[in-house]
């Protein structure tokens, strides 16, 4: 019989069960709050150490709306509801709401452990092309890491979104250290354009399956769920979802994402919108698309696609390091 809890390094004990979701899986959905308040919930590559206390994500210093919102408000939420390709067989669906601490006062120490452990993580990403064209890449392997300090942990046996989930809380003495300080100057603009027409992405997000429903609990924090099922209105989406948790009437996001089992690709669809609880679920009204960071097709289209993204992102990397006031990180092999 599996144990209940496990101790951390640091004598926390979490539930047993999902400390092999943080070790294995691919892709969490990370949400996080914008000034407003709004959720806004992305796939990302979770990353843990076992006897670690936090569960670690990161994103591109280039890119860096994800950390600078966590920098803002600490609240953030990670959702582990796709086992595809970790291997684990009747893994539970879990969700981890903790505190954010951003790390981006060492891009090149960054850099070095985002290499370091997607070389580990991913070995088949760099067998398919040489070291001097990765290290051409900066745009991408400079990294802002967030690290997230769990405070909530509610998990589903098996993956049963049907069924009352289990609940794990921390000791009200548990903290997360603070976020590094804030660059000087303004975040950068988007850097490309969303959908204009949020309807033309909806055939792409509905082949996705079942979307990830966020929202903001009782509390204020993202609530990211899983939902059982979508079904298209003219105006948004009808979500169904599981018991354990009310549906408040708020500001939503609703993310459509997949990948493959050896993770060589990965395509997803943000809405942003609104939800209005009703029997079993709610129904959201979409707003907006976000732009997305898709990898789909053959290797070939994703290769041309990557090309495109960085086209558009290396110019930004020598500002975003000078704001920090550091050069530009050298993509390094790890010894």
């Amino acid at each position: 019989m599996q144990p209940l809890s496990a101790s951390t390094s640091d004598g926390i004990d979490w539930p047993a069960p999902v400390l092999p979701v943080f070790e294995r899986a691919l892709t969490c959905e990370y949400a996080s709050l914008t000034r407003s308040g709004s959720p806004v919930t992305w796939p990302i590559t979770p990353f843990y150490e076992p006897g670690g206390r936090t569960v670690d994500v990161s994103t591109g210093v280039t890119y860096p709306s994800k950390a600078e919102r966590a920098r803002r408000d600490p609240r953030v939420a990670l959702l582990f509801s796709d086992p595809t390709g970790s291997g684990l067989t009747g893994a539970p669906t879990v969700l981890v709401q903790g505190l954010a601490t951003v790390r981006d006062a060492d891009l090149q120490a960054n850099t070095d452990r985002y290499v370091r452990r997607n070389l580990a993580r991913f070995p088949q990403v760099f067998a398919k092309q040489p070291w001097f064209v990765v290290r051409r890449q900066t745009w991408y392997w400079t990294r802002i890491w967030i690290e997230v300090t769990p405070t909530r942990i509610t998990w589903w046996p098996g993956g049963r979104l049907d069924a009352e989930p289990l609940r794990w809380s921390a000791s009200p003495s548990v903290t997360a250290p603070p976020s590094d300080p804030a660059p000087a100057g303004s975040t950068p603009p988007a850097w490309t354009r969303p959908h204009a027409d949020w309807r033309s992405q909806v055939p792409r997000a509905v082949r996705l399956g079942n979307p990830v429903l966020t929202v903001r609990d009782a509390d204020g924090w993202p609530l990211p769920l899983r939902s059982l099922a979508a079904e298209r209105t003219g105006d948004g989406f009808l979500v169904r979802t599981g018991p354990g948790f009310d549906i408040p009437a708020g500001p939503a996001c609703l993310t459509f994402h997949g990948h493959p089992e050896d993770f060589n690709g990965q395509e997803n669809v943000v809405f942003i919108g609104s939800a209005t609880p009703v029997p079993g679920g709610a129904h959201v009204t979409v707003a907006r698309a976000l732009a997305d960071f898709s990898l789909a097709g053959g290797r070939l289209r994703q290769m041309r696609t990557f090309l495109s993204n960085g086209r558009a992102l290396a110019p930004r990397l020598a500002r975003e390091a000078a704001r920090r006031g550091q050069p530009i990180p050298l993509v390094r092999r790890p010894n």
